[in-house]
């Protein structure tokens, strides 16, 4: 367990991310994916209200509805919205709360800066609106997510009042959220959430997934992990290397190696989730 930046929230440094790769899971077959998820001591679930729910299919926010109620004191529950517009963005958000069965969430995220985001915009509309949510109890914590611009992110952590934000960061330094974004972060102790640490990097067998989560976990200021995954096997394997970790029975890691070893993959071609046209929760 880390604390969550100004949150001063304890949670777990291994998160469970219910986008895609969660939506790929069958019913019969996601819920116990789920439920060993929690059992084994995660606390941190992430959603939003994109992921699914197209073309007739239940959405991860319904999913989350038929599980969530039961354990809801025992979790930290985040979803995102992605709505600019002010009214729009609050019935987006309401229709979440719907969803999941619940009357507040633990953390509200603007979902997905692009670069071509204006600050002003943003500043005058949606922020106010989550400030407003957050102020009225709905949302403990309010943030933001991006994998496409570290410049747009630091600018946001600088100019207004987040608790959170959940940035693609891995050992490739694509992006450069790293060396652009963390810093305007600890700088004034919002939480740090890594996302995007082995997408299109793991299958590729070029470094495996305890290099990868290590990478991250080591990054001063990064408080979790985001991982979402298909299957009992992949589960199995990062619970594993997260609780040894935690115990500090890691050894330990030759960043400028693994870095070396990555860099050729620091291109936008190599990530599905960088190219034109991707949004987040993208069945891919």
């Amino acid at each position: 367990m880390r604390v969550l930046g100004k949150t001063g929230q304890k949670i777990s440094i291994l998160g469970y991310g219910c986008g895609s790769q969660f939506l790929k899971m069958p019913d019969g077959e996601w819920e116990s994916h789920f439920e060993h998820a929690f059992n084994a001591g995660i606390n941190y679930f992430d959603t939003a209200s994109s992921y699914g729910g197209g073309n007739g299919s239940v959405s991860s926010e319904e999913r989350l509805g038929r599980i969530v109620p039961a354990i809801r004191k025992d979790i930290f529950l985040l979803t995102k919205i992605h709505e600019r517009d002010p009214d729009k963005a609050r019935a987006e958000f309401e229709r979440s709360l719907e969803r999941m069965k619940t009357d507040h969430v633990d953390a509200l995220l603007i979902h997905a800066i692009q670069p071509e985001d204006d600050v002003k915009a943003i500043t005058e509309g949606v922020y106010q609106l989550v400030s407003d949510l957050k102020a009225q109890k709905m949302v403990k914590f309010i943030g933001f997510s991006s994998m496409d611009s570290a410049e747009r992110s630091k600018e946001l952590i600088e100019k207004l009042d987040f608790d959170l934000t959940l940035l693609a960061m891995n050992a490739t330094k694509y992006g450069d959220f790293v060396k652009v974004t963390l810093p305007a972060a600890r700088e004034k102790n919002v939480g740090v959430i890594s996302m995007k640490i082995m997408r299109n990097i793991i299958d590729k067998g070029v470094a495996k997934a305890g290099e990868l989560l290590q990478y991250n976990w080591d990054l001063p200021g990064v408080a979790v992990n985001l991982v979402s995954q298909t299957g009992m096997a992949p589960l199995e394997e990062n619970l594993n290397v997260a609780k040894n970790y935690g115990k500090n029975l890691v050894a330990s890691l030759n960043r400028k190696e693994l870095e070396s070893r990555l860099a050729h993959l620091k291109v936008a071609d190599n990530f599905d989730w960088a190219r034109p046209g991707y949004y987040d929760g993208m069945m891919c």
